[in-house]
């Protein structure tokens, strides 16, 4: 349930598993209009009177990318059948054109013919009701579309202007998946492909390619792919891959995202080789997972829909604000303007945010009920509303840019500082809202510290735009909110915080409290609430450690009694990389010396080591085996391990 390469550019995202497999096509959205969902586009070898898929077992497969770039370098061979491949792969960075560059290497001492073949499985809309495919004899290329969906597929065989035409030699375009045809696929078995035009429905497309390989000899061709609205859309794309060739779109393209990356901002001096590129690395996925229009996507690994018929394919507020204060710090500020105008749009008219919502900005499936107990009830995170705020103030401090503030500031700012100061108990604790896990409702340290840092927020962004009813209202609300938090969070038995309370029937005078160990609570220094070195934020922080650690693999589960991809007779299921990344923060924070943050660099390094070998991160690794039983990448995980390394860089050189 990984996507160990993510290719994109902000507009038209490609995942590409282990197997090499294209899996999922995102366009014109990121996370949105999966044209895939999860299928399996597939290349296959035929030579010698055989087929090999390159998804087969007999295939070798080192997955990699070059070094601060997103373009692949995925290497395969098949020792039985004396074939080498080198897939170098990207979509480019201004047009919607993905391309392949794919080196073929024969292994044996002897000429030999061979046939690449490129099965296209299309689910437009994420349906795949009503498509059509068809050949285009005019320009040699197949076009699956329906409806504001196009898609064009070509192959070159030279990179030379005066040479480049589409070389497609075979094609065949079928049915799929309806009254028993598994797919034209089938149709490259013998080497051979039936050239059926046209079919509509639920259809797949076959291209194929000869070439003529001497012993030991490599030679290289081309796969691209254009997306668009529209025949003329494609075409245009189409037009731009003749005439400025494959390989000056993929340099144009590497040398872009290479001296993007590099544009970040801290000093990665003293860091292993390793770190280092996981740190851009995590730059260039976060940059993949986020959409033009401004949403910031949890994750884009569609194999989760067999879990819960639904994917993480959604822009949640608080991962997008935490993900943002990540880019801000890494000197990519510019790179979160379109999401705070994002929140803007979407905010709801009561001046909070929703659970979350789609990359085109309409309102994202949700398992929260707007009623319970009988009574109306908010579906919110309240710290998603917060940590928005907070993040806008983030993107202040780093460019002083009062102009776009102002733009954003009415009402994601008035009209939320507004809510939150409405949104609260007579003893001044938030109201009940759902954790920042969506599992359960309550009033939870986490979302009450992130409140107290939105209102302190608030406060300074309403004095940049001298808004003296919000000033008046954070200042009186933020301290208030503290003594509560530290009045009715906090465990005076144990001498560290609960993960949370609740009131039943709404009664401030009879408590319930949540007494799990859970990991969240770190937020009480993350938000500033109390320093990290303070004794109740050490005992907490101690707690977690003790209760939450996993013996078998390393790292922080999220909180006892975890249900999510859990092992059987397992207590605290398994280690979440943020999870683990928020207890180094303390560890950094809390640092004295140089010698305190040995620590961190510890769970730094196992972070690191539980990353697939791509650099691409997981959400969470089983406990037992080390692998990923959940989606891959996630956009928070690259984030956490940005803002904890950047965090750890600085307090290295201040203890020095």
């Amino acid at each position: 349930m990984t996507r160990y390469i993510v290719l994109g550019n902000q507009s038209l995202l490609i995942n590409i598993d282990k197997w090499f497999q294209v899996r999922d096509i995102y366009f014109p959205h990121v996370g949105q209009e999966n044209h895939l969902l999860g299928h399996a586009q597939r290349i296959g070898i035929y030579t010698d009177g055989r087929l090999s898929w390159i998804n087969e077992e007999d295939w070798e497969r080192k997955p990699a990318y070059k070094q601060d770039t997103l373009v692949s370098e995925n290497r395969t061979v098949n020792r039985e059948i004396g074939i080498e491949l080198l897939l170098e792969e990207n979509v480019c960075c201004q047009d919607n054109i993905f391309l392949r560059k794919i080196t073929i290497k024969n292994l044996q001492d002897r000429p030999r013919e061979i046939r690449l073949f490129f099965n296209n499985v299309f689910h437009l809309y994420g349906i795949g009701i009503g498509d059509t495919a068809v050949y285009q004899m005019d320009h040699n290329v197949v076009v699956h579309y329906k409806r504001a969906r196009y898609f064009l597929i070509g192959i070159l065989k030279s990179n030379r202007k005066e040479e480049m035409t589409s070389d497609i030699d075979d094609y065949a375009i079928g049915y799929a998946e309806e009254q028993g045809f598994k797919g034209t696929y089938v149709d490259a078995e013998d080497g051979v492909l039936s050239k059926n035009p046209v079919a509509q429905g639920s259809v797949d497309s076959t291209v194929g390619i000869s070439i003529q390989l001497q012993s030991n000899d490599a030679e290289i061709i081309y796969y691209y792919l254009t997306a668009g609205k529209n025949f003329k859309d494609v075409y245009e794309l189409n037009d731009i891959v003749m005439e400025e060739g494959p390989e000056s779109l993929l340099k144009h393209t590497e040398e872009y995202e290479r001296s993007w990356v590099n544009r970040q901002s801290a000093d990665l001096s003293g860091l292993t080789p390793k770190i280092v590129d996981l740190y851009k690395r995590s730059l260039l996925t976060i940059k993949t997972q986020t959409d033009a229009d401004g949403g910031i996507l949890a994750a884009n690994d569609s194999d989760n829909i067999q879990f819960n018929h639904d994917t993480y394919s959604y822009v949640w507020p608080r991962d997008g604000a935490l993900i943002s204060i990540a880019m801000i710090n890494a000197g990519f500020p510019e790179f979160t303007k379109p999401f705070f105008r994002f929140c803007k749009n979407v905010l709801w008219w009561a001046g909070c945010l929703l659970h979350k919502y789609n990359p085109d900005g309409t309102l994202g499936s949700s398992w929260h009920p707007w009623v319970e107990y009988g009574e109306p009830s908010l579906p919110i995170q309240e710290d998603e509303t917060a940590l928005v705020v907070h993040a806008l103030l983030k993107y202040y401090e780093a460019t002083k840019d009062i102009e776009f503030v102002k733009e954003v500031y009415d009402p994601l700012v008035k009209d939320a500082v507004f809510f939150m100061d409405n949104y609260k108990y007579p003893n001044d604790i938030p109201v009940e809202s759902y954790d920042l896990w969506e599992e359960r409702r309550g009033i939870f340290t986490f979302t009450a510290s992130a409140v107290y840092r939105g209102l302190l927020s608030g406060e300074k962004l309403g004095q940049l735009v001298r808004d003296e009813k919000v000033i008046n209202i954070c200042k009186s609300r933020q301290s208030k909110l503290k003594q509560a938090i530290l009045r009715e969070l906090y465990d005076n038995e144990r001498g560290v915080f609960f993960r949370g309370i609740s009131y039943p029937n709404h009664d401030v005078e009879r408590k319930n409290v949540d007494r799990t160990v859970d990991s969240s609570v770190y937020g009480i220094f993350e938000f500033n609430l109390l320093p990290a070195d303070d004794p109740r934020v050490v005992r907490t922080m101690r707690n977690l450690e003790k209760k939450l650690w996993v013996l078998e693999t390393g790292g922080l589960a999220r909180y006892e009694n975890d249900f999510y991809h859990r092992k059987e007779g397992r207590t605290n299921g398994n280690p979440w990389l943020v999870c683990t990344l928020w207890l180094a923060k303390w560890y950094i924070a809390k640092a004295k010396e140089t010698k305190d943050l040995e620590k961190a660099l510890e769970l730094i390094n196992w972070v690191a080591d539980r990353s697939l070998e791509t650099g691409i991160m997981p959400e969470q690794v089983d406990s037992l085996t080390g692998e990923s039983p959940s989606v891959a990448p996630l956009t928070w995980s690259h984030a956490e391990f940005v803002d904890t390394i950047i965090r750890y860089q600085e307090k290295k050189t201040i203890k020095s």
